[in-house]
């Protein structure tokens, strides 16, 4: 059981630094042109072409033999 939550809070902590990582933040939050709706609209478009490294990232952590 203590594997289990290892590896389940190891999927989660890749996909929060992923998703952190991807964010084009400094860019999007120092220019006053950007505005709201602007903002949240590419955080959604981040946020779904995510999914499939995050995906990946969950597979190859749980069957890291599918890697070679």
């Amino acid at each position: 059981m203590k594997d289990r939550k290892s590896k389940a809070k190891l999927i989660i902590l890749l996909g929060i630094i992923w998703i952190i990582i991807s964010l084009p933040l400094p860019w999007i939050v120092n220019n006053p042109q950007v505005s709201e709706s602007q903002f949240n609209i590419i955080l959604g478009i981040i946020g779904i072409m995510s999914i499939p490294f995050i995906v990946l990232g969950v597979a190859w952590t749980l069957k890291p033999e599918l890697t070679t």
